[in-house]
């Protein structure tokens, strides 16, 4: 349920065309409804733009379809993540049109279709081994209505692969850089744009990566400025927060 629902149930009431009553029913699981197991925000999308998304990882397989089973009552479009084949084949079975993204392993439910935006994200990965978590920032950013574009395995190894992309870099409003090993992809281009670079460590690397932690560090560390980081191997979060960032931009645009 979005703002424009609530919206349109109001102004049918003060119309006259539906009652108190009936508007109070079609209202009443808001701000939440218990599931017992979970605690559904309805409310989400009215607040930040966004219907809940699902982190389907620890979660059984009965909880997930309780969840799904309840936010398809709101006509909302629904976003699963860390979504096994298991969990994309239960959801199927009460959501036929489910597509299931088996590298980034998310699962989309659409509902209601979305136009996208003018303006463009660009997530860049440093390797191939990092595509999993770019693709989940790809698969996140295009459900919440977002243009992306993708430039892979173009890491600081052989930057002449970077620095051949730069048209597509300049097209970008915001750019998310996915990088493990040392990580230093996301200074290099935080050191060429004039725009804002979201850095996502991965846990791709050897022994001394320590699961993600050199990339994270070094991002944290770049001298470049305008980057903000994200959490390990967190696509998810880096595509969400590119996309509050790219609807302030269309916002701007529509206004200007």
């Amino acid at each position: 349920m979005n703002k424009e629902d609530v919206t349109a149930i109001l102004e049918k009431v003060k119309n006259g065309e539906v009652e108190v009553d009936a508007a109070a029913a079609f209202l009443k699981d808001l701000p939440f409804k218990d599931l017992g197991f979970a605690k559904v925000d309805n409310h989400r999308s009215l607040r930040n733009g966004y219907p809940e998304v699902i982190y389907c990882e620890g979660k059984s397989l009965a909880e997930i379809e309780g969840i799904v089973k309840e936010m398809l009552k709101h006509e909302n479009n629904i976003l699963a993540s860390r979504a096994s084949k298991k969990v994309y084949e239960r959801i199927k079975e009460i959501a036929p049109e489910a597509v299931y993204h088996e590298r980034p392993q998310m699962i989309f439910i659409e509902k209601q279709k979305l136009e996208k935006t003018k303006s463009k994200i660009l997530v860049v990965s440093g390797g191939t081994s990092d595509i999993p978590v770019a693709e989940e920032a790809v698969v996140t950013a295009e459900a919440l209505g977002n243009s992306v574009e993708r430039l892979y395995d173009v890491g600081v190894a052989g930057i002449h692969r970077l620095l051949g992309n730069l048209d597509k870099f300049n097209e970008a409003q915001v750019i998310i850089t996915v990088a493990g090993m040392e990580g230093a992809l996301a200074s290099v281009v935080g050191g060429l744009v004039d725009k804002p670079v979201i850095a996502v460590p991965t846990s791709v690397g050897y022994g001394t990566n320590f699961g993600g932690v050199s990339a994270l560090l070094t991002m944290l560390n770049s001298c470049a400025s305008g980057i903000g980081v994200v959490n390990i191997d967190n696509g998810f979060g880096a595509a969400y927060l590119a996309s509050t960032i790219n609807l302030q931009i269309e916002k701007a645009r529509e206004e200007g």
